[in-house]
């Protein structure tokens, strides 16, 4: 007990430094109070964004649908539905915008003053629920005092009017009001959302998610939740051999080698080199990288890319093949099966049954040796694991993933992760042996954490670790993949569709059942009616009927097709999640075209509500942060106390 006060007086000691009189606390304990009766902050939930960077940036940048429903609400009555998408495209890509207005209107004076008060409204709006401190925070430098006046400013008074008005003709008489524009657009987007979740998957199968990082990197307050994907990416850059050879064949699998070379900086002249002449007169027809209207026009020599695409398939499964003889533990043993194949009449045999293959030609396969590189593959994955680990921009991006990103995490009375938590047939947790000790539910997930770490920063490189990052991408128990088997091998090689198929963990089964979220959220120390699951990775088909929403209400399945790729089974492209103080909106997104259609032809994406939850309003109290913010209030409280008794003397 005397350490104990000890420490609390030590504590106290520090804090009089900040607060320095009992004015000051007192001050503070009301600035507190207040706050934590100000409404929560709207979170925006996204999952499965995986490098389409329009789409996400334009649900940033239209405040996830809030900044429309705020400008229909304050001009539905007074201006046209024209000028309110005006309004919104200008807030969206002010200076893009800006440059077409300017070639459109008449008198540009009079359209800078109305649409300045317009602006100045909006922001009001979306600023009304922070305090003035936070928003001024949020404001560019340069106009933050201008733009607080102008938030702050009571218009009853003649004097007061004529003040807001001439601050507005000051702005656009020195020829400043594109500039302002563009500040108070900043400012309304920036309060429209206040936190971001991000439930994974960055990364795979779009054209840039480097330009998605990129975003993400200059958001205000976010949190990541890897994805099987991300981890893959991960573990490359940590020099994981069979992780790399999986990123490239998803890359040219994509018809987006690109992102490699233009996007990272990662050199792949010498596997092209080396698959000309390798597959030289092989067509390589199973491996023609995939088309999509994104990508159809695209000028790479698709030949090419397939002949690349073959060289690294055949390189990740030797790679592949490697680890799993490395870790009996992983259990793995069905996926190696170059070893399966009868080269000399062209089958296969797979969990006892004999497949004919529909490519035979295996110039580098060894069928002495069937998971030995040739000297040229070694030399050919270790160049490319140098320049992986090398790339700096690459690297920034991965360090951000593991400075903002984790396995799960509790964020107000919600659990947020990406794939699942394993499970037996009989809905238990399941036991996994994973860097050789069981575990299972949140151990599982925080000894994922310390790993994925360990194999990044660990300056030693543990190889033990760095191995375990293949693992999570593609092991029937990794909570990353959750499905029975990855079946690469068939999908390519093998004609009968049966093998194709990926059965899920019955987490899948179990995730309709609200006793057995309740259980899984009580292993993540949550409870309540206002808790939730918030999870992605498993495409809901809606088109098909499925839901997003399981057990009740208690989980939200958000991964609804952002990625064009899987718009065809989806039928839509992604779920938009909201959280506010009133309770929790999910949306569909049905329609998006293109950016430059936004600026040019005032379009929107089109979503549609798929269910309102209403909660007992929620305000700051109620949050996470609320709860800090009254352990501040009771720690000052103390300090005002001895203040007041003496125990601690005022400086000031």
């Amino acid at each position: 007990m005397e350490g104990k006060y000890y420490n609390k007086q030590k504590y106290l000691n520090l804090l009089s430094k900040d607060y320095r009189t009992i004015g000051e606390v007192t001050e503070e304990i009301i600035n507190l109070k207040a706050i934590m009766n100000l409404p929560k902050g709207t979170e925006l939930f996204l999952s499965d964004i995986h490098g389409e960077y329009e789409p996400f940036v334009h649900i940033l940048n239209n405040g996830a649908g809030i900044i429309r429903d705020k400008i229909d609400n304050i001009f539905e009555n007074t201006i046209t539905e024209k000028e309110r998408s005006t309004l919104a495209t200008l807030i969206y890509y002010p200076e893009e915008k800006l440059k077409l207005i300017k070639t459109e209107v008449d008198n540009l004076d009079e359209w800078y003053s109305v649409t300045l008060y317009r602006l100045v409204q909006i922001a009001k709006k979306v600023s009304s629920k922070y305090t003035r401190s936070k928003v001024r925070k949020a404001m560019s430098t340069g106009f933050d005092y201008i733009i607080d006046e102008l938030l702050h400013s009571q218009e009853e008074g003649a004097n007061k009017e004529k003040y807001y008005k001439e601050i507005i003709n000051t702005i656009i008489d020195l020829e400043r009001a594109d500039e302002f524009i563009v500040a108070l657009s900043l400012l309304i987007k920036r309060m429209a959302i206040d936190h971001l979740h991000i439930l994974g998957d960055i990364y795979d199968r779009g054209r840039h998610p480097d330009l998605v990082m990129d975003s993400l990197m200059k958001f205000h307050s976010l949190d990541i939740q890897w994805g099987n994907h991300d981890i893959l990416w991960m573990g490359a850059t940590c020099g994981n051999l069979a992780s790399i050879a999986n990123v490239i064949r998803i890359c040219a699998r994509y018809n987006n080698i690109g992102l490699l070379e233009d996007g990272y900086g990662i050199n792949t002249r010498p596997l092209s080199t080396f698959a000309l002449e390798t597959y030289k007169n092989d067509k390589c027809e199973k491996f023609m990288p995939k088309v999509f209207e994104y990508n159809k026009y695209d000028h790479s020599d698709r030949k090419t890319v397939a002949k690349i695409h073959k060289a690294i398939t055949v390189i990740q499964f030797k790679l592949e093949g490697q680890i799993i003889l490395k870790h009996p533990e992983y259990h793995m043993e069905d996926r190696l099966l170059l070893d399966k194949i009868n080269f000399k009449n062209g089958k296969v045999i797979i969990e006892g049954k004999e497949y004919t293959l529909n490519d035979t030609n295996f110039p580098t396969i060894d069928p002495n040796d069937v998971y030995k590189l040739t000297y040229k593959e070694k030399e050919l994955i270790e160049r490319l694991a140098y320049s992986f680990k090398t790339s700096e921009r690459l690297n920034k991006h991965i360090k951000f993933l593991y400075q903002k990103g984790s396995m799960y995490k509790t964020f107000n009375s919600n659990l947020l992760f990406h794939g699942c938590i394993p499970m037996e047939k009989d809905g238990t947790f399941k036991d996994v042996e994973f860097l050789g000790e069981k575990v299972n539910g949140k151990k599982y997930f925080d000894k994922i954490n310390t790993a994925a770490s360990r194999a990044y920063f660990d300056n030693k490189g543990n190889e033990e670790e760095k191995d375990a990052m293949w693992f999570l991408w593609s092991c029937k128990d990794s909570p990353l993949f959750g499905k029975e088997k990855m079946a690469t091998f068939e999908s390519y090689f093998i004609d009968d569709k049966d093998t194709h198929k990926e059965p899920k963990n019955p987490y899948y089964h179990y995730i309709e059942d609200k006793e057995v979220c309740y259980k899984i959220l009580k292993e993540f120390g949550l409870k309540g009616e206002d808790a939730h699951i918030m999870n992605g990775h498993i495409p809901v088909k809606a088109k098909d009927g499925e839901s997003p929403i399981r057990a009740e209400g208690k989980l939200f399945l958000i991964d609804g097709g952002f990625a064009k790729s899987y718009r065809e089974k989806t039928g839509i492209a992604g779920y938009i999640l909201t959280y506010n103080s009133h309770g929790l909106l999910l949306s569909k997104n049905k329609t998006f075209t293109s950016i430059d259609d936004v600026i040019k032809e005032e379009t929107d994406i089109v979503s549609e509500i798929i269910v309102k939850e209403h909660l007992e309003r929620k305000m700051v109290g109620d949050t996470d942060i609320g709860r800090k913010l009254e352990q501040e209030m009771n720690d000052l409280k103390e300090l005002l106390d001895a203040y007041r008794n003496g125990k601690i003397l005022q400086t000031k």
